[in-house]
């Protein structure tokens, strides 16, 4: 199915959605929310966060804190201790995030599904023809944070990380109508490649924060910098971070998406499908020889 094809398949209130979200100046709308989230004045603050609890899904009855100093700070809000319960299962890697499942399943060689009738492949995606090859026919998950969600995310086994590829790019919106709109959209977008190995048998997991419109920006716990489309730095930034199940890896600014990916010898969990909510620590792929 090309494009065209895509388009036609979405709905009127989809189309506006579309074009209200993406044909627009979006690094610069992007940059002006990075400001606006910051303003610590007490009005601007709580009539901002009033009106997004109104018209949005935003629920704050699991944050650790009752009162914000800014929008930024509700944004990046952590949850109060034992919100989240981690699976304890060494064959499960959990979810890292809060999120609605988008596409899912097994990779096709190295062609990942996006949506219906549009695909990408890893060399694009990860930059890295070495790294694409690791996940040939493994599997994947596509974990989409909606604005209201909570935002952080966190490591989904026992890992150790070794490499953050910061690959830049365009801040379209990563919500379903331009899922299925915008051939090769994860690509298109700026990312991080998080790189990890599990702890004891050594197999590659890779996370791929992506970033979107109001939010490109990423903060990682072990990499000390932050990074965005102005981020000038380094596109390779080696490390070596041991992290447990469940611990805080980093967090967007705003909602995005983070994909998942696992060598061959993982499957989803049962009822991880589109469409289907997770949260932090639930089962989301699980082992076979386990």
């Amino acid at each position: 199915m090309n494009t065209r094809t895509a388009r036609q398949r979405l709905g009127a209130l989809d189309r506006l959605n579309f074009v209200l979200t993406n044909r627009v100046p979006r690094l610069l709308l992007t940059r002006f929310m990075g400001w606006f989230s910051q303003i610590r004045q007490p009005l601007v603050r709580d009539l901002s966060i009033a009106l997004w609890r109104r018209f949005g899904d935003l629920d704050l009855t699991d944050a650790k804190k009752a009162r914000f100093d800014s929008v930024h700070d509700c944004f990046t809000r952590e949850l109060r201790d034992g919100a989240r319960a981690i699976d304890a299962d060494p064959a499960v890697l959990a979810s890292p995030c809060d999120a609605i499942v988008g596409a899912c399943g097994k990779v096709a060689g190295t062609d990942v599904f996006q949506a219906k009738g549009l695909a990408y492949t890893l060399d694009d995606l990860f930059c890295d023809a070495a790294l694409a090859r690791q996940y040939r026919n493994g599997c994947y998950a596509t974990l989409r944070l909606t604005a209201g969600m909570y935002h952080r995310f966190h490591a989904p086994h026992d890992c150790t990380v070794e490499q953050v590829t910061h690959i830049p790019g365009d801040a379209f919106n990563v919500n379903p109508p331009a899922v299925a709109w915008i051939e090769r959209l994860y690509c298109r977008n700026e990312r991080a490649v998080i790189r990890s190995r599990l702890r004891g048998d050594r197999r590659a997991i890779t996370l791929v924060p992506v970033a979107a419109i109001l939010v490109a920006s990423i903060r990682l716990r072990f990499v000390d910098v932050l990074l965005h489309h102005r981020y000038r730095g380094p596109r390779e930034i080696p490390c070596e971070a041991e992290l447990t199940k469940g611990q805080e890896m980093g967090w967007f600014q705003h909602g995005s998406t983070i994909l998942v990916f696992a060598p061959r010898g993982f499957v989803l969990c049962e009822g991880v499908a589109p469409g289907s909510r997770i949260r932090v620590g639930e089962r989301l792929m699980r082992r076979l020889d386990d």
